[in-house]
């Protein structure tokens, strides 16, 4: 099976300091996959060097074995919440018909069957009932399920999300991971930015462990233990002995170099 996404040597570099650095590795499809790492580690700026939003110094990377813009359809890419203009006046709907204008092109009609998807999109996300709703009236919640629900759309092969969960309550963390769960039921890869190591065990089955330089990646059972997370976090994880505590009550295998 093609790997989803490798990349090699991926280099990026603002204002003379590195914010990834020599970034190697070949992640598997079919997966939810974690990226996690402290502030300013480079997460968000991985997912934009892959999807070709930001030019990498050095290094390259690949989806399916391909270059990016001839597996572009296949793609779909979900930004932090934070960084988009929800004051654009734009309906639910229109945000989620841009997921189908994606595949079509801007200039096509959608018909019935983009219709039907659309729909079916929303209601995956529970959000069916907003679809005249401008998306500045929503929650934040709300959005981020509209957000989604775009990326459902587009029916894409892999999804690179952005801290999907931050901003959210505890119930629509619950329905978007589920959604995730179930997209990877259906054979889709999820490559997820995410801050709460709590969760990382539950909701992920491989992980990136980063901090401008990739300090583990592989399956959840062999990279997220003690040494691993010190190495990645340093002084400043302050929860470091709670997740070690954690560990231990799950009785998790620890694994020690």
């Amino acid at each position: 099976m093609k790997p989803s996404v490798e990349t090699h040597n991926l280099t990026v570099i603002y204002d003379k300091k590195p914010a990834i650095w020599n970034i190697d590795f070949t992640l598997p499809t079919g997966k939810i996959i974690g990226i996690m790492g402290p502030n300013g580690s480079g997460k968000s700026t991985l997912l934009k060097a892959i999807m070709g939003i930001v030019e990498p110094n050095i290094g390259y990377s690949k989806i399916f074995d391909q270059e990016l813009d001839d597996v572009r359809d296949r793609v779909s890419y979900v930004p932090q919440r934070q960084s988009v203009d929800w004051d654009f006046p734009a309906s639910v709907w229109d945000v989620v018909a841009m997921g189908r204008y994606s595949q079509k092109g801007l200039f096509r009609r959608l018909d019935k069957s983009d219709k039907e998807i659309i729909e079916s999109s929303l209601d995956k996300v529970h959000m069916l009932p907003y679809v005249k709703r401008q998306i500045s009236q929503l929650s934040g919640g709300q959005q981020q399920r509209v957000f989604l629900a775009r990326a459902i759309a587009q029916q894409a092969d892999i999804y690179l999300m952005d801290e999907p969960f931050v901003g959210v309550d505890a119930a629509t963390e619950e329905a978007i991971i589920n959604l995730l769960k179930s997209m990877r039921d259906e054979g889709k890869t999820l490559l997820v930015v995410h801050h709460d190591l709590h969760t990382a065990q539950d909701y992920f089955e491989h992980l990136i462990l980063l901090n401008s330089r990739l300090v583990a990646e592989g399956p959840m059972d062999k990279i997220f233990n003690q040494k691993n997370l010190t190495d990645t976090y340093g002084g400043t994880l302050t929860t470091l002995s709670k997740v070690a505590n954690l560990l231990q009550e799950k009785d998790f295998p620890m694994r020690h170099k």
